[in-house]
């Protein structure tokens, strides 16, 4: 239970939030995406957390999704890589972003 509330802590306290790990190439992709777009996000890498598989247990629990990138924005659940480059496509993540308040 605590690990969900610190999930949430951290999904309630940043308007764009990609929980991460260093060696996924999804992740890397979804990063560089958001990099290129010059996003303000906060990356949570679990594999560099000591609690980072009870986080990834938590977000299943949250989300519905395990897997990582694990992405929301403005509180609300994105989805994976898959999700943010279908939203790329469609040219909407720019807004998205936008109104999940990524841009100072």
């Amino acid at each position: 239970m605590a690990n969900v509330k610190e999930v949430q802590r951290i999904i309630d306290n940043n308007n764009v939030v990609v929980f991460s790990k260093t060696w996924c190439p999804y992740c890397k992709a979804t990063k560089a995406k958001l990099n290129e777009l010059k996003a303000q996000y906060e990356v949570v890498e679990l594999d560099n957390r000591n609690d980072g598989d009870d986080l990834q247990d938590a977000l299943l629990e949250i989300s519905g999704q395990r897997s990582v990138p694990n992405i929301f924005f403005a509180q609300q659940h994105v989805g994976g890589n898959s999700d943010l480059q279908e939203l790329d496509k469609r040219g909407v993540l720019k807004s998205r972003l936008e109104e999940a308040g990524a841009y100072a």
